[in-house]
């Protein structure tokens, strides 16, 4: 039987959420500042997170199935889907309010309802 490695199946996730990021929502949120910002701030909980629940051990992995190198006892490829599923979710949230925000009513006549300045 032939399944995708844990390793095989991050990688692809990596992929597959750059690939929604740039090329089909055109989000692009790779290339922004406010991304990696963000991103830094939810991989210090999901490293939090890795550590309490693979050192506990609450979640175990298959050795034969992973890369081998751990960090906070997780193997590396959670810090893939980890990073999969952050911009998978902030591309749709991003794509979502850019498409469904409500726009400024535009009123005519708008700029005639200033009076004019006074004459001197």
């Amino acid at each position: 039987m032939s399944y995708l490695s844990y390793t095989g199946a991050a990688a692809v996730m990596v992929v597959l959420a750059v690939v929604l990021d740039c090329l089909i929502l055109k989000t692009i949120l790779i290339r922004r500042r406010a991304f990696w910002t963000a991103y830094a701030i939810v991989l210090l909980f999901q490293l939090l997170t890795n550590a309490v629940l693979t050192g506990l051990p609450v979640v175990r992995y298959n050795a034969d199935r992973i890369l081998g190198p751990r960090i906070a006892y997780a193997p590396v490829e959670d810090l893939f889907f980890g990073f999969s599923m952050i911009l998978t979710t902030l591309a749709i949230w991003v794509w979502l309010g850019a498409t469904r925000a409500p726009r400024p009513e535009r009123r005519p006549g708008r700029a005639e309802e200033v009076p004019p300045p006074p004459e001197s």
